[in-house]
């Protein structure tokens, strides 16, 4: 099985009982996906950019990132499969998937 990078971005500002409900059905979504589910990982905050000519940028970036995860699947196609479960695109964010690889 291959292992795949899910990179969250977006999502919206929630109310404390908003919150409450995103946070169940994040522990419902890796429930279902089940052993899949190699690192559940974490939100973000805001990132910082490290430029090629050294300068910094401080700014999240063109499409910020809000968090990430790693999860198991056979196949790209799987992959999608899994992210189209994620509770935040009900939020109106988006996922960024990627294969990754041992060096």
């Amino acid at each position: 099985m291959a292992q795949f990078l899910f990179v969250y971005h977006g999502g919206g500002k929630n109310s404390p009982e908003e919150a409450e409900a995103a946070i169940a059905a994040w522990e419902r979504w890796f429930t279902e996906i089940g052993s899949d589910v190699i690192d559940a990982g974490k939100p973000v905050g805001l990132s910082t950019t490290v430029m090629s000519d050294g300068s910094v940028v401080n700014n999240g970036g063109s499409n910020p990132v809000a968090g990430y995860g790693v999860f198991s699947a056979k196949s790209l196609d799987e992959a999608i499969s899994i992210a189209r479960g994620c509770p935040l695109l009900d939020d109106g964010g988006s996922v960024e998937i990627a294969e990754t690889f041992d060096p």
